[in-house]
């Protein structure tokens, strides 16, 4: 008995302790960016850095402005979600509800496969396969655009989406669909009407995870988006995103410089960007709860 309730504390203590170590990286995170990008602040005014139409950090004179990023970023955000959020839940439906055993198993195979190939790997198919069919088909002068970039930003999120969907649909008790079919609902009705509804937080989680994947990621979104710092106007245009600007360019900065504590200011904005979605969502999901 004691050696059980021993093994317990010190059980206990560990999932303590790592969560503890889980918040204090992201605060020493946080405050590494901040210990480089505030030195940037002090030289330029962080409204003209945010709303500024252009990006020539090494010109003379210099011009940091983010505002064709954050417009990047957001843009190629919103195409992965509308692209990405109903087909996932749709699919997390099928699996959990309508797919036979069998196809299940492979369905769930194949999502985990998805989810495991690296993201550049994911860009160098985008480049080869995606972006010249996007270009042939809507006869644009490029296919590296906002659209291409969203549509493959969508197929790597999906798997998040789907798998934490799927749980969150499995979680619901059975005797929620019993109630419902048993006041002559339907298959359908009970799926779309009590189900969905109670699996709504899940749901709403695994989107904000997928979400968080898109903003987050780097190397596939720089390679089909195009790449170029220009405010778009429609997802058919070349767009830079913040995360794409940051692996491009650091490499190239000299130490010390002011293009070199603009990247972490443009860490920090990311960050807090974020830091948003996140909080955004914790709302969400308790209001959901009351």
């Amino acid at each position: 008995m004691r050696i059980r309730l021993f093994k317990e504390f010190i059980i206990e203590k560990l999932i303590f302790l790592s969560g503890i170590a889980s918040i204090l990286f992201v605060i020493l995170i946080f405050v590494f960016l901040l210990k480089e990008g505030l030195s940037f602040f002090k030289e330029i005014n962080l409204f003209k850095f945010i709303s500024g139409k252009h990006w020539y950090p090494i010109s003379e004179p210099e011009q940091f402005g983010i505002l064709p990023m954050i417009l990047g970023s957001l843009l190629v955000t919103l195409g992965a979600i509308i692209f990405a959020v109903p087909l996932s839940i749709g699919a997390a439906f099928y699996i959990s509800e309508v797919a036979p055993g069998k196809i299940k198993d492979i369905l769930k195979a194949g999502i985990e496969m998805l989810a495991a190939i690296p993201s550049v790997v994911l860009g160098f198919i985008g480049m080869i396969t995606l972006v010249p069919l996007v270009k042939n088909v809507l006869h644009l002068p490029t296919g590296l655009t906002a659209f291409s970039g969203s549509i493959m930003l969508g197929l790597m999120s999906m798997p998040t989406i789907i798998s934490i969907s799927e749980d969150a649909i499995n979680a619901v008790p059975k005797s929620y669909k019993e109630g419902a079919l048993a006041l002559g609902a339907t298959r359908w009705q009970a799926m779309y009407r009590v189900t969905i509804y109670a699996a709504l937080p899940g749901i709403i989680a695994a989107s904000m995870l997928g979400i968080g994947r898109v903003i987050g990621e780097t190397m596939a979104v720089m390679m089909i988006t195009g790449n170029a710092a220009v405010i778009p106007h429609t997802f058919f245009q070349p767009v830079r995103t913040l995360t794409a600007t940051i692996a491009a360019e650091m490499g190239e900065t000299v130490y010390g410089s002011m293009h070199y504590y603009s990247l972490f200011a443009i860490g920090i904005i990311l960050f807090i960007i974020t830091f948003i979605i996140n909080i955004t969502a914790d709302m969400v999901l308790h209001r959901k709860h009351k």
